[in-house]
């Protein structure tokens, strides 16, 4: 049988009051390479193996004596509200309701009896993979600052971002449109001496240019036609504390020179006063076009993008991060769910791999839309979590009820080996590095289902 790599390890529980479903699911789970099992046919035993063994993930039969499969998972989530634990519901009981209740009460996945095994193997591996994104996702969270990801290019970001937070130099974000920058500007801040004080944003391309001056710099009662009384401007407001200018490509070449002098001076003149006011403000910028480049062709002062250009943070597009993909995904996957109080989707392979080949032209903010629409129904049309092991399984055979545990285990094999000979386009050396077997026992699985590493480049 084929061995798993490490993102399939995981412990499970399997607990059923049939004596032959446990027998069948552990022979199974051996079979493909999960070695760290327990069961139990006596719900009235899981807390206290919970709390021993700490499973994974556990397969839950609903209709068993003395307790069934609701009171076991309200059993559970009282000993431990934040357990990372999976459940893959397993039942005869067919109604759409038991199906909402399950899922409510904390199941994860919801499977009907008979059970088919090649199925349930797919969720399994699926499942254990979202608990580690997940997992992933919350080591993320309980750092000093949100940034998800785990490529190289944002491991040097969040270096950086440690780095020049109490720094009192100005900072110039560059970045396309959706990479993050309004967030980067934000940590900055919080990690900062700064952070008990305002961070006022500024997009410096929504606001009408008849009043921009007034928004940024304030005004004295009478200044103009309408100011019925003083007002204090962004920048006056966010004394002490730091001023993002987003798209500052988009601020008027006439008050260009205004911020110049603010940046320069750090004081302001509320539009209809002379005096000046000083101010203590950090400035960070933020573009997606070429300023240096902008200057020279008159669109943006020379002298402003020198005195912004203090130190340079570039933020990398989406397509460059290929690794965060998964992770950002199911982060935005689990921030949806919790707004729309919806269920968390598995999400597969199928799904994740089309996600990876998309360009991203609008980078994070896109795939936070993807998400979105993937909690609602309304995504990548790939939510069928085992449409791969559906597909081989009647393909191989019209006749599912008839399969034998062999030939289920097979069917199930041939499918992965095929999946990773597509995945490394036919390289024996990195197929069964992915797959964690010998060189000679992927070829000698290979020759058993007819596979030539020709036909796969």
């Amino acid at each position: 049988m084929v061995t798993q790599n490490k993102i399939l390890q995981g412990k499970i529980l399997i607990v059923d009051d049939e004596p032959n479903n446990v027998a069948l699911l552990e022979q199974t789970l051996q079979g493909v390479g999960y070695s760290s099992l327990r069961s139990t046919m006596d719900p009235r035993e899981v807390c206290g193996i919970f709390e021993e063994f700490k499973p994974d993930l556990i397969l839950l039969d609903m209709n068993m004596p003395h307790m069934d499969g609701f009171q076991v998972m309200q059993k559970l989530k009282k000993i431990d509200p934040n357990s990372s634990a999976s459940i893959l519901v397993l039942t005869a009981l067919q109604e759409s309701e038991t199906r909402w209740r399950a899922l409510q009460a904390g199941a994860q996945e919801f499977l009907t009896k008979p059970i088919d095994l090649a199925e349930v193997i797919c969720r399994i591996q699926i499942m254990l993979e979202i608990r580690k994104l997940r997992l992933e996702i919350a080591t993320t969270e309980k750092e000093e600052f949100p940034v998800v990801g785990k490529s190289p290019a944002i491991v040097r970001l969040k270096e950086v971002i440690h780095t020049l937070a109490n720094c009192s130099a100005d900072v110039l974000l560059l970045g396309e449109t959706g990479t993050g920058k309004d967030l980067v500007a934000r940590c900055l801040h919080d990690l900062s001496d700064r952070k008990e004080k305002n961070f006022v944003a500024i997009n410096c391309g929504a606001i009408p240019e008849t009043i921009i001056e007034s928004e940024l710099f304030g005004h004295e009662a009478g200044a103009f036609t309408g100011a019925n009384s003083r007002r204090i401007g962004k920048f006056e407001y966010a004394d002490g504390g730091t001023v993002f200018l987003d798209e500052i490509e988009s601020m008027p070449i006439d008050l260009q020179v205004k911020l110049l002098r603010v940046i320069q001076e750090r004081t302001v003149e509320r539009v209809g006063s002379n005096q000046s006011i000083p101010i203590d403000v950090r400035i960070i910028a933020a573009t997606k076009v070429d300023l240096k480049e902008a200057s020279d062709q008159g669109k943006f002062r020379q002298d402003l993008y020198y005195r912004l250009n203090v130190v340079q943070i570039i933020l990398p597009p989406l397509r460059e991060r290929q690794e965060d993909i998964s992770l950002l995904f199911q982060h935005f996957v689990l921030q949806a769910c919790a707004r729309h109080n919806l269920p968390t989707p598995i999400l597969s392979k199928g799904l994740m791999s089309q996600l990876s080949s998309n360009k991203w032209e609008g980078n994070i903010r896109e795939l936070k839309n993807e998400a979105e629409k993937h909690v609602l129904g309304m995504g990548l049309g790939l939510s069928d979590l085992t449409a791969d092991c559906q597909e081989a399984l009647s393909k191989d055979k019209s006749n599912e009820s008839s399969f034998t545990l062999t030939e289920q285990m097979d069917v199930f094999e041939k499918k992965i080996l095929e999946q990773e000979l597509l995945r490394h386009e036919g390289n024996i050396k990195n197929t069964h590095a992915a797959l964690g077997i010998p060189r000679q026992t992927l070829v000698d699985k290979m020759k058993k289902h007819g596979f030539d590493k020709k036909n796969f480049r």
